[in-house]
């Protein structure tokens, strides 16, 4: 029912609806970039990244109530927080949007 690593996941379940309008915004948004920079192949894989890991945590959210996070990655004492393929594709896109945003232009003025 919560975001990322359970935040609000004890609320009272008004952030189900909180957290699908806040997807549904983001992919507009990420829509409306990606229409504009359709000639920057790199860019767009970061948005689309981005757009479908939204859209496929929003589909859980609205069907099941709730994000499924089934990849568990542990070794010995470590832990990771569990995870699903949305949000791997999330954290992709959103390293290749830093990386362009951060480096890519700098690369290609030198």
């Amino acid at each position: 029912p919560g975001a990322a690593f359970s935040f609000l996941a004890d609320a009272s379940g008004w952030q189900r609806w909180f957290f699908s309008i806040v997807a549904m915004i983001a992919v507009v948004l990420l829509l409306v970039m990606l229409f504009r920079n359709t000639k920057d192949r790199f860019l767009s894989l970061g948005f689309v990244l981005v757009l479908a890991g939204a859209i496929g945590n929003l589909i859980d959210r609205i069907m099941l109530g709730a994000v499924v996070d089934f990849i568990l990655i542990h070794w010995r004492d470590f832990r990771w927080p569990a995870f699903n393929v949305a949000d791997s594709c999330i954290t992709i896109g959103a390293g290749i949007l830093l990386f362009d945003g951060l480096f890519r232009k700098r690369i290609e003025r030198a």
